[in-house]
């Protein structure tokens, strides 16, 4: 009489999420699918149903948008519940779209915590004694270490909408599950934005040239100090940098030879802590012969700059439930380097998240292949960045190396990759690609 009035209490209320142990021992992994994983799951059912905790298996897969980010970027994790520990006790056919899951995924290795995901209200009908459902749920964490980050499934609920608004809470039994996806962060490399400015361009020797600069680390000693080609000079100085990065100081230029001036942190010059070389020329003031004419013309410095033939690019459409490769190409882009000095240049490049009405794609999920080409009779040669990832933290597009003499014509291309997650919502998704020469 008990199981009788239970199951009368179940027809009446015709929608009341409830779990039943599924029939048979462990789940096996489905061949191929290499990150499902199986774990013991305990799970309470709405009081108003009647019926005791259920103990069960769950089979679930972790999947993210990029196995490979740099700290700082964000990654987008997939949790799927492949086979719930659970199917419907009842004859009463359950309606589509009434379930609404969320759970957490469980972090650990190189970082620790969780990362709570949930996914939309949105299910197959489940029909009387039937099996419920797969399902889906999405969140996103910030890589804060480099290493190895393993990714395990965690508890998750579901909720019903339908004559009552009821949980069914599931725990995994023994904690954590086994790892179902292992992510290895790098460590980012910060692109360096020193940039510096002369208050002339030329001078006598014993000239003094006053240098300002900025984006520096605060309160770092700052080196002022003159190149020919790639060589320093005898001729430095030393700053303090402000509160705010900026620097300001003077420097004597005694070295006729001298073709740029850099400023730096640290013991010596690094391009990773450096700016510059700013073009500098010292002027000729060797006397004329009698009866000799001394004959000058000027070849002016240019600026660096660049062109790009558009601001839009359309990647290619992926279908709901495959997800995969959106593909595209960057608009070609022209740099012009006219300055005619020692420094060379970097074009760089970093994207925001992409946005779109169900949510977003994290930046790490688009990845370049970089193409760049030199117009004949440059006087330097323009060298590709490295194919990967492109993230919030950036990467190097394409540059050019510093030398006696730089410039020249170039045009840069690249192929675009957006990796999107199979169960991403349907709709437009859009981030900026932000392009940045230095």
């Amino acid at each position: 009489m008990a199981t009788t009035s239970r199951r009368r209490r179940w027809a009446s209320l015709l929608g009341v999420t409830a779990l039943a142990v599924a029939t048979g021992g462990a789940l096996a992994c489905p061949a191929g699918a290499s990150t499902n994983v199986d774990f013991p799951t305990h799970c309470i059912p709405p009081a108003v149903a009647g019926i005791p905790p259920i103990d069960g298996t769950t089979t679930a897969a972790i999947t993210v948008d990029n196995t490979a980010p740099k700290v700082g970027d964000t990654v987008t994790v997939t949790y799927t519940v492949v086979k719930p520990a659970a199917s419907n006790p009842t004859a009463i056919a359950l309606p589509a779209d009434i379930m609404t899951p969320t759970g957490k995924v469980a972090l650990g290795g190189a970082q620790t915590g969780s990362v709570t995901v949930a996914g939309p209200k949105k299910n197959d009908p489940v029909p009387g004694n039937g099996a419920f459902p797969s399902f889906s749920m999405t969140g996103t964490f910030t890589v804060t270490t480099p290493g190895a980050i393993t990714l395990s499934p965690g508890d998750y609920n579901i909720h019903t909408s339908y004559i009552l608004e009821l949980d069914t809470p599931c725990t995994v039994t023994n904690p954590p599950a086994p790892v179902s996806e292992t992510v290895t962060a790098t460590a980012t490399t910060p692109v360096n934005t020193r940039a510096i400015s002369l208050g002339s361009a030329s001078g006598n020797a014993g000239d003094s040239v006053t240098v300002t600069g900025s984006n520096f680390t605060p309160g770092a000693t700052v080196t002022l100090a003159g190149r020919s080609g790639t060589a320093q000079t005898a001729d430095t100085a030393t700053v303090t940098a402000s509160a705010s990065g900026a620097i300001s100081g003077s420097l004597v230029v005694n070295d006729r030879t001298t073709t740029g001036i850099v400023a730096y942190e640290g013991s010596a010059w690094s391009a990773d802590l450096g700016a510059g070389p700013a073009a500098y020329v010292v002027n000729d003031t060797t006397p004329v012969p009698p009866g000799s004419q001394k004959l000058t013309t000027t070849v002016k410095a240019g600026t660096l700059s660049m062109a790009q033939a558009g601001d839009a690019v359309g990647l290619s459409a992926v279908d709901f439930g495959k997800g995969g490769a959106s593909t595209g190409a960057l608009n070609t882009v022209t740099v012009q380097d006219f300055r005619g000095g020692p420094a060379g240049w970097s074009l760089t490049g970093k994207v925001t998240d992409f946005t779109g009405p169900g949510g977003k794609i994290g930046a790490g999920a688009l990845s370049w292949t970089p193409a760049c080409a030199t117009k004949a009779g440059s006087p330097s040669t323009c060298v590709a960045g490295s194919a990967g990832t492109v993230g919030t933290s950036g990467a190097t597009l394409a540059s050019t190396p510093d030398g006696t003499l730089t410039g020249g014509q170039f045009t840069v291309d690249a192929g675009l990759s957006l990796n999107v997650p199979a169960f991403t919502p349907p709709g437009s998704y859009s981030g900026v690609l932000t392009l940045t020469l230095t």
